[in-house]
């Protein structure tokens, strides 16, 4: 090894971390994340020139890069130490074209857990640039920008400005669109069911649930089949048909992939994907442990593979033997099949060491990055254990009229890997699982201690939620461990798709873009040619298919099939979607849908003649509901009979009135806060380029105070500071606090006497 060494990573937690175990022979510089790109500004594409990339630095990383070089030039040996993935090999292919160094000098060195013997073992046995791997990033930001910047334009036409298509973003919006569809055209199914309490003189009581009738599945549809039944056999006599017992096995969940994470992180705390992959690359990247200094606690988090290497699969059967016992430890290591062509060079997502249990380290982890970090730990240790046995009893009610009810049980007898999650949660191993049956035997007559039918109907299939979401991306092989958290983050950035309850809803936006373009590029926009597509990006990476080649093929199909659009897409613009709404104000005809340049809206069909407008709210089973004018409460000062109400535009909410357009006035939606920092003005509520809600001074360019906590005019009751900042906490608003800007001292909303009506 060189006596002088430069390492080059991308994240300057990582390079704090790498620091301390390389020790002063090594200098870490960390990019900061990429530091060349295509052009924001321009297509950066050569298409007439094999497809040629227009890379220029990043704003901002001139200085990066100018440190990165400074330091390469006193090093003996440079190893480019980005994540092991493409992106990380884009990185590192950018870094060394900046520095030209002969190939001797610089190499590329990998890792899957930041360690000090990971990191010693990488150093010792560096490789060189992975040119195809570098390819298939290549070619699939190519991909990226050559659709984006074609079609977002003619959305910029057809629908309005500051649209985009994206090549992966747009088929997760359809995916989303489509099973709304499904929702508004399923037509529930009546189905009854009739279930009984019985008592066999011992207890417990247990339950039956109506099973056949001789030998064939019955299923009530209707309230007179129901009844009928009832009737038939309310008054029994019951008997014990069948008692079967035999044992089941539940074996243990493969440890985490990325997609995998993400969804039990969903389910089980709530996390956005984007969260949780934000909390897993800081225990990736180093946590202080205090005396330890910083460790990675994880394995690295963008994987779609279950495999674990020799070390961690000994250390974790020992580990068993000595806190569970020999029991719990199957005769050989659990091997898990990884989906599809996974890239298989990664591991599974693990703890580094069984030295740092959560409870360990608890003190030194947030309270998220412990949640997050005792779920990789516990799936990871159960994931090497043998099954869970139940004892499952089925028993057969025999009933008059040849009908058969039946009842089912369940015990567990033998924890297995279920021992991790219930030593977690404090539950006792003899504990039951489920409902318990009494002992029983055939021909033992039974008791009805009251036996009723319910009405039923089926349901939809259910929206989307992030997990679930995440889950048919993966199924549906549309993008790639490392983009499922941005692309659920960029669908709801462009307001294509909103989160109701936790589930997706697509917005109109969304329903008019997706229909679009699913027309105009129906194989583009296609889910199987999207999962085909990242299938021969991994054949670029794996050196089975030329990267130019491939994007040549693309842009034959795909230019052919602009040019139509161009001239055939329709203008959204124009168009005018019928509802079954009457005008209320002229109540001579229907409304419509239109699009403007702030979105969708109701408007009259008799415009001009006729000028109501107004905006919508969507229902569940597709109608459409005029939204009821949310009033300030005063009149507009600006004529004599109008009142001020809240309204909805391009650049978020303002005061309008209702005479609009015989009168125009408008003003900002105001808090009833004034500005701290200048004094003589007010807070008013705006909106950023991205659609989030902030709170500003009305005197902006003098004054450029701004905070993103609504400010509520109530005054502290622990100082008396004029304001309290309502802050929002957890996902879906599901905690909401006062707090003081002044004395930090928090409250609640119902402890100051306010709720909803303490929003504007």
């Amino acid at each position: 090894m060189a006596q002088k060494a430069l390492v080059v990573v991308e994240s300057p937690a990582k390079a704090r971390t790498i620091k301390k175990y390389l020790g002063k022979d090594f200098d870490v510089k960390a990019s900061v994340g990429h530091v060349k790109d295509l052009p924001k500004g321009d297509i950066g594409v050569d298409v007439d020139d094999g497809f040629k990339p227009k890379y220029e630095t990043i704003r901002g990383k001139g200085k990066v890069l100018q440190e990165i070089r400074a330091a390469a030039k006193t090093a003996d040996m440079v190893y480019l130490a980005p994540d092991p993935d493409r992106e990380g090999e884009a990185i590192a292919w950018h870094i060394a074209s900046e520095l030209q160094l002969p190939d001797e000098k610089i190499k590329r060195v990998l890792f899957n857990e930041i360690t000090a013997s990971a990191i010693r073992k990488a150093l010792d046995s560096p490789l060189t640039l992975n040119q195809n791997r570098f390819n298939s990033q290549q070619a699939r930001r190519i991909l990226d920008r050559l659709v984006g910047y074609r079609i977002s334009p003619l959305l910029w036409q057809k629908v309005r400005r500051g649209l985009s298509a994206g090549r992966v973003q747009s088929v997760a919006v359809r995916i989303i669109v489509e099973r709304e569809r499904e929702v508004i055209a399923f037509v529930p199914e009546e189905y009854w069911r009739i279930e009984g309490i019985f008592d066999s003189g011992e207890k417990p009581e247990f339950k039956g649930k109506l099973h056949q009738l001789n030998g064939e599945r019955v299923e009530p549809k209707n309230a007179d089949d129901a009844n009928g039944i009832l009737d038939t056999i309310k008054n029994g006599p019951f008997s014990v048909k069948e008692v079967q017992e035999r044992e089941s096995k539940k074996s243990p969940g493969a440890p985490f992939t990325t997609s995998r994470l993400q969804q039990e992180a969903s389910k089980a705390f709530r996390f956005t994907a984007k969260r949780t992959m934000s909390i897993a690359q800081r225990l990736y990247e180093g946590v202080e442990l205090g005396s330890e200094g910083a460790l990675g606690l994880i394995t690295y988090m963008r994987t779609d593979s279950t495999r674990i290497s020799g070390d961690a699969i000994n250390g974790v059967r020992s580990f068993i033997q000595e806190t569970f016992g020999p029991e719990y430890l199957p005769a050989k290591p659990n091997v898990y099949k990884t989906k599809g062509r996974a890239q298989d060079a990664h591991e599974a997502i693990r703890p580094t060491s069984l030295a740092h249990p959560p409870e360990k380290v608890a003190s030194f982890l947030k309270p998220e990055e412990l949640k997050l970090y005792r779920l990789i730990w516990n799936r990871f240790v159960a994931c090497q254990m043998t099954p869970a046995r139940y004892a499952q009893t089925r028993v057969d009610i025999a009933a008059p009229g040849g009908y058969t009810l039946r009842s089912t049980g369940s015990v567990l007898i033998f924890a297995g890997h279920q021992a991790v999650f219930r030593a977690a949660k404090g539950i006792d191993e003899t504990e039951e699982s489920d409902a318990t049956l009494p002992k029983l035997v055939a021909g033992q007559e039974l008791k009805a201690l009251n036996i009723e039918a319910t009405q039923h109907f089926t349901k939809p299939p259910a929206r989307f939620t992030e997990a679930t979401l995440v889950k048919e991306l993966e199924e549906q092989g549309i993008g790639r461990p490392s983009t499922y958290a941005s692309i659920i983050s960029t669908i709801q950035d462009k307001t294509y798709a909103e989160k109701k309850d936790s589930r997706f809803h697509p917005s109109e936006l969304g329903l008019v873009v997706t229909d679009l373009l699913v027309e105009s590029f129906p194989q583009l926009f296609d889910v199987g040619f999207t999962a085909r597509m990242e299938d021969r990006l991994d054949a670029v990476e794996d050196g089975r298919e030329n990267w130019r080649d491939l994007l040549g093929t693309f842009w034959t199909d795909f230019s052919a099939t602009l040019k139509t659009a161009e001239s055939e897409m329709r203008d959204v613009k124009r168009e005018e979607k019928p509802t079954d709404l009457d005008c209320p104000r002229c109540s001579e005809t229907r409304l419509v849908i239109k699009f403007g340049k702030n979105g969708s809206f109701l408007a009259c069909k008799q415009y001009p003649e006729c000028t109501f407008t107004s905006e919508y709210d969507r229902q569940d089973d597709g109608s459409v509901k005029i939204r009821e004018e949310e009033r300030v409460g005063s009149d507009c000062s600006a004529c004599d009979d109008g009142e001020l109400i809240y309204k909805a535009g391009r650049f978020g909410r303002f005061v309008g009135c209702t005479n609009y357009p015989t009168c125009k006035h408008t003003e900002p939606v105001k808090t009833g806060v004034g500005c701290a920092q200048c004094d003589s003005g007010a807070i008013i509520e705006k909106q950023s380029r991205r659609g989030k809600i902030f709170y500003a001074c009305d005197q902006y360019p003098k004054c450029d105070y701004a905070q993103w906590d609504q400010p509520i005019p109530v005054a502290c009751p622990s100082c008396g500071h004029p304001h309290v900042d309502r802050k929002v906490r957890g996902r879906d608003e599901r905690r909401v606090l006062l707090i003081c800007p002044s004395c930090k001292a928090e409250m609640t909303e119902a402890e100051l006497g306010l709720g909803a009506a303490a929003t504007p």
